[in-house]
């Protein structure tokens, strides 16, 4: 317990000496009413933080203040109330009162119900403030995730003059504009994402780690096509002076207390620690910058997803081992990237992470970055759910108008990351084949199905053919060779993707099989006359003298006897066959000459009398009569 308040002491105290002049941002958008006329006009409204704010586009509804649970802190169901517009009729926007449960819940509650949007009124005469998710927990992840609906807070004031409005029968009808919420200057749009290697914080890491896998393709096409500049950031904190020689400082920070994260399981005696995470996010930068000098800031997508795959902290494989073998599968220069990360344990500032903290103060019309994950679009902070549809619409609503390329016009965004380096993913260049596969949200790395035949693996280092037929493609990453036109596998289709080498081989199986010498080893050629020559995969068994090797039997015998023996079975053979013909043909004659002679016999007799089985036979003198 002790240990949890002290880490929680250090990470208030980081953040306030960092950021006590800074300030928070709350972005807005304009709400309008049109009517009635009393209080129709322009008027601020603060974008939630959840949902999704339609950027770049208007919406227009009827207003709508409930008779019952007016703070929307129960299910609108139990009270029998149900906002569904009418078809026809404008969409509703639910005005709800702050207080008692978190802005999200309201949301959720009223979205449950069939509203639109939703305005939650302050209870206080106050400046706007964002309304925020609440604590993460269980109970409140169920719901925060399927928001999808825009909300906004409005001044206590202006929730006065609607609900009087409403309440003396006016219909109230308002237009909610989020088209200038994000600037839009130019045919390009900067943004960027402040992020986490961690992957281990809970609701929000996995939100963010889901983002960035299904965004990835939308965000490389924009980034290859000159439509933006993106630049990934990562937030650090550092220890107070006093403390930077602590035993919690030194396993939470690099560069003596100058550079820290909080421990990943907000546990010092166990597990990955704050230094492990500063270390990957480093990394993570540095990744970028390598990437942006070969012209391909778009690889730090590929990285950041494929760790996330290969080196997650459950499976304790987030470690520089597992970092660097995805860096390879990319391509990139390992050995730069070493050198742009620099020393952990020098007593100096890191010129990149230096950098990283400087950008966390707010500067022009963007406040500080505070909170994890936060989405900047053109140095505007980006309010809403962290979503591949509404983070694109976002990005879309920052160019100038007609200037938006396709992909902001079109659902479908197209990727051909396979074409070059099969996407760093494990391709076998004998049987051209690729686990690289291109989908709409990117590459994936999954082994392939081939003519039938299934490949198992991780998809990124290995893929090996399994299943019957396996030994038809690659001879199944078995070893195989042909010399002088004998050919040779390790393969079986039964061997249940195992590799054994054949008879008269020794070895792995996989790499390499060395022919056996049976003459040396003693397993061939053992009768006292043979002479033994060992062959590639196989051997040769010769007699002295004018012996033949037997080898069925492994003997020697004479070469006389063989053709003696040899000459009167071919004799034996040849008089059989020839009285066996004899005797055919002579049964075969006897045969048809006895049918002949009693064909005729029988034709004769019928002439003078009539047969008992011949009762049909034509009388002849009679028809030669008629």
């Amino acid at each position: 317990m002790m240990t949890k308040l002290f880490l929680g002491f250090i990470l208030l105290s980081c953040f306030y000496h960092q950021s006590a002049m800074g300030r928070f941002v709350v972005e807005k958008n304009s709400l309008t009413v049109s009517s009635p006329e009393s209080i129709k006009g322009n008027h601020d409204s603060a974008i939630g933080n959840f949902g999704i704010p339609q950027y770049g586009g208007s919406m227009a509804g009827t207003v709508s203040y409930p008779k019952e649970n007016r703070k929307g802190c129960r299910e609108f169901d139990e009270f029998g109330i149900a906002f569904k517009a009418k078809p026809g009729t404008l969409p509703t926007f639910v005005l709800l009162d702050r207080g008692d449960c978190f802005f999200a819940l309201k949301v959720w509650n009223a979205q449950n119900a069939g509203a639109s949007a939703v305005l939650v009124a302050d209870d206080l005469d106050e400046p706007l403030i964002t309304m925020d998710t609440p604590e993460e927990d269980s109970a409140s992840s169920k719901y925060i995730e399927n928001i999808t609906i825009p909300s906004a807070l409005i001044s206590k004031s202006f929730g006065e003059k609607l609900k009087k409005s409403i309440s003396d029968g006016d219909m109230v009808n308002v237009n909610l504009d989020w088209r200038e919420s994000v600037p839009h200057p130019d045919d390009r749009v900067e943004y960027e994402l402040w992020t986490n290697s961690n992957d281990e914080c809970g609701i929000k890491c996995d939100m963010l780690m889901d983002f960035v896998k299904n965004f990835k393709g939308a965000a490389q096409i924009l980034e290859k096509g000159g439509y933006t500049l993106f630049t990934p950031h990562y937030i650090t904190w550092y220890c107070p002076q006093a403390f930077t020689i602590s035993k919690q400082c030194k396993s939470q920070c690099i560069n003596h207390g100058r550079y820290c994260a909080p421990d990943p399981e907000q546990d010092f005696s166990q597990g990955y620690e704050g230094k492990d995470v500063v270390i990957e996010n480093l990394r993570q930068l540095c990744v970028f910058k390598v990437a942006n000098e070969t012209k391909k800031p778009w690889v730090w997508w590929d990285y950041v997803t494929d760790f996330q795959i290969r080196c997650p902290m459950k499976e304790k494989k987030y470690n520089k081992d597992c970092a660097d073998g995805v860096i390879n599968s990319l391509g990139l220069d390992l050995k730069k990237i070493e050198r742009c990360m620099g020393d952990p344990n020098a007593d100096s500032d890191n010129p990149l992470l230096k950098e990283e903290q400087d950008a966390q103060i707010g500067k022009g019309s963007r406040g500080d970055v505070t909170i994890l994950p936060t989405l900047v679009v053109n140095n505007r902070q980006y309010r809403g759910k962290l979503e591949k549809g509404a983070v694109l619409k976002a990005i879309c609503a920052g160019f100038e108008e007609t200037t938006e390329p396709a992909a902001c016009l079109s659902d479908d965004v197209e990727t051909n990351e396979c074409l070059e380096n099969y996407g760093g993913c494990w391709h076998d260049k004998i049987a051209n084949v690729t686990a690289c596969k291109d989908t709409f949200r990117g590459r994936v790395c999954e082994c392939p199905l081939v003519d039938g035949v299934q490949f198992k693996g991780d998809g990124y280092t290995s893929c090996e053919a399994s299943g019957p037929g396996r030994c038809k493609i690659n001879n199944g990453g078995c070893w195989h060779e042909t010399r002088d036109g004998h050919s040779y596998s390790a393969c079986l289709d039964s061997g249940n993707g195992k590799c054994a080498c054949p008879v008269g081989f020794k070895g792995d199986g996989v790499k390499s099989c060395e022919d056996i010498d049976e003459c040396k080893e003693k397993k061939a050629c053992q009768c006292p006359e043979c002479s033994c020559k060992d062959t590639w995969g196989s051997y040769e068994c010769t007699c002295s003298g004018d012996l033949l090797y037997i080898r069925d039997h492994d003997t020697c015998i004479s070469k006389r006897a063989v053709q003696g023996k040899s000459a009167w079975t071919a004799v034996w053979i040849i008089l059989l066959v020839l009285g066996s013909i004899a005797g055919g043909a002579y049964l075969v004659y006897k045969y048809r000459l006895r049918t002949y002679m009693d064909s005729e016999i029988r034709a004769i007799m019928a002439q003078y009398m009539p047969l008992d089985n011949q009762s049909e036979v034509p009388n002849h003198v009679s028809e030669n009569r008629a």
